[in-house]
């Protein structure tokens, strides 16, 4: 049985082809069902998200085309057209790759931790429909423990790569509780959802989206609670934020300097903290000249997060060493897995020799012979049924010189060589 990856992602395919070859959760369980009914895959799971699509099977062949030819068949595409975006794994090169996607190695953002979450969505997928066994299952299992002893033993996601996250940490170092504080977030695009939501994980007390569609702030705002203005009305909430944080595509800056000055005074001369991650800017440089403003570019950003980029490059560096350590560790389990169909075996006819020298030493005393006698014939039978076939294997050995098997033998029956 072969562990076989077949996979496509954002180094291999364009989002265009990726798009086309994406397995949502509403379809994903029939999916996985007809994966399994492709001849020669046993157990099958799907992991499917905007920066990869890949395909975890165990198989009869390393061959990967039965799957494509599935993929192709399922999404009604030409196989050939996807051939060129895919790569493929097979059992050593299988374990290390799901492995090092699950620390986030493979990921566009090294080390990021969503990717682990949906691979558990993926596992509890196929588990759900079906096609979850065994193997795969244990493989699944041996891959959330290698991701969390990589998490826990090196910092490849202690330090923020996103300027988002970097502002959200920076606000975290000037205010002691953010709980206490209300930030305004100018704009709603992906920036500004990905700030509102580190902000809204870290215990922001109150969020107001401002931005120049109400209908967008407001879809925005509802996700984390917040209150929806437009640009217009800024200035009328400008006082009552602790934290600025803007990024719109406008060409000319949207918060001067005195604006922010009014502002301040109405505060009272209480601090404010304003990122500006906007290209070009959204405040205007001015503002960085009042006393009670601490304003930060993307610029200042960038030199932090190029630092903890480099942290985590060296924390991929541990991370490595651990997963091999850990595919050690399940080759060492699968190994462990060929042996116990020859242990079965062999237990098996070790209880057929003991039932039948169990059946004459019955027979035997039925027949009127003393119990001494018996239970004497019965331990002389069962030891040379038990014997005799390692015995003479072991002087065929001897015979052909065959010290491998002369010294595995001492190994497994913890015998003193002469």
């Amino acid at each position: 049985m072969t562990l076989l990856t077949l996979g496509l992602n954002y180094q291999t395919a364009p989002v265009s082809v990726r798009e086309k070859l994406a397995f949502p959760a509403d379809i994903l369980s029939a999916a996985l069902q007809d994966l399994l009914c492709v001849k020669g895959v046993s157990e099958a799971a799907i992991l499917s998200t905007c920066n990869r699509t890949e395909f975890y099977c165990t198989t009869q062949s390393e061959n990967p085309n039965v799957l494509i030819d599935w993929i192709a068949q399922n999404k009604q595409l030409q196989a050939k057209e996807l051939t060129p975006y895919f790569y493929s794994h097979a059992d050593d090169a299988t374990i290390r790759h799901i492995f090092r996607v699950a620390c986030g190695l493979d990921s566009m953002i090294l080390g990021e931790p969503q990717i682990l979450g949906q691979m558990k969505t993926a596992y509890q997928a196929a588990c759900d429909a079906g096609t979850m066994g065994k193997l795969l299952g244990k493989l699944f299992q041996h891959t959330f423990t290698a991701a969390k002893k990589v998490r826990t033993d090196t910092a490849i996601g202690s330090s923020p790569v996103s300027v988002a996250f970097a502002a959200v940490q920076l606000a975290q170092q000037i205010f002691d509780k953010l709980s206490e504080q209300t930030a305004l977030l100018i704009g709603a695009g992906e920036t500004i959802e990905l700030t509102a939501r580190h902000l809204s994980q870290q215990g922001i007390g109150r969020i107001i989206i401002a931005n120049r569609t109400f209908e967008k702030a407001h879809q925005l705002a509802e996700q984390f609670n917040g209150y929806a203005i437009t640009l217009a009305e800024m200035p009328n909430h400008l006082a009552e934020a602790d934290i600025v944080i803007s990024s719109t595509a406008s060409q000319l800056p949207i918060l001067g300097k005195g604006r922010v000055e009014s502002a301040l005074k109405v505060r009272k001369r209480k601090p404010m903290f304003m990122v500006d991650l906007a290209v070009p800017r959204d405040i205007e440089a001015e503002v960085e000249q009042l006393d009670d403003v601490y304003l930060y570019t993307v610029d200042d950003l960038q030199h932090t997060i190029e630092q903890n980029m480099q942290s985590r490059r060296e924390a991929a560096e541990q991370a490595e060493e651990i997963i091999d350590t850990q595919v050690a560790y399940f080759l060492a389990w699968l190994r462990a897995q060929g042996a116990q169909s020859l242990i079965k075996d062999y237990r098996s006819q070790a209880e057929i020799m003991r039932d039948d020298a169990l059946q004459k030493a019955l027979a035997s005393l039925e027949n009127g012979t003393s119990p001494e006698i018996a239970l004497q014939r019965l331990a002389h039978s069962l030891t040379n049924k038990l014997i005799h076939t390692p015995s003479s294997q072991l002087r065929v050995a001897a015979e052909n010189e065959r010290h491998d098997l002369l010294s595995a033998a001492l190994e497994i029956f913890q015998l003193k060589s002469a």
